[in-house]
């Protein structure tokens, strides 16, 4: 049976310990509710969506299927935000390790979706696993076009 997404950010959590990351469960549940039938979770991770590594309060859970990236966040009295990002949209990947902690950079055709307070540690597998994933893809989206 497969994991759902909060048993995999939970590992990535134990995994990577540096990592800052608030009510995983809570912003998981709110990736599961977006998940299509069809779709199975490859990948999860936690981490702040911003800049800055003072603002340490917005958590998103990070979910990599295999149709698109989805980021999702519980508000702490009601509701939540959701993003997704497909392939076609996807532009470019940016990785920056500082001293204490990392970021992901993932630029879209319409934003710029920044994730920091990662353990550097982490760097490597999320880059390796979204870039695998996103170059697939996106040869699929070329011969379908051409």
């Amino acid at each position: 049976m497969n994991k759902n997404v909060c048993e995999m950010v939970n590992e990535f959590i134990k995994k990577y310990p540096m990592t800052i990351a608030w009510r995983a469960k809570k912003h998981s549940k709110v990736v599961e509710k977006f998940l299509n039938p069809d779709e199975e979770v490859k990948f999860a991770f936690a981490a702040q969506k911003n800049d800055s590594t003072t603002d340490i309060f917005n958590t998103y859970v990070v979910a990599l299927t295999n149709k698109r990236i989805i980021l999702g966040r519980k508000r702490l009295f009601f509701g939540f935000f959701y993003t997704s990002i497909t392939p076609d949209m996807f532009n470019d990947l940016t990785v920056k390790m500082g001293i204490v902690w990392g970021k992901i950079y993932i630029d879209t055709v319409k934003e710029l979706v920044i994730l920091s307070n990662i353990d550097p540690k982490a760097l490597d597998s999320i880059e390796t696993n979204i870039t695998e994933y996103m170059m697939n893809e996106k040869k699929k989206y070329v011969s379908n076009v051409n």
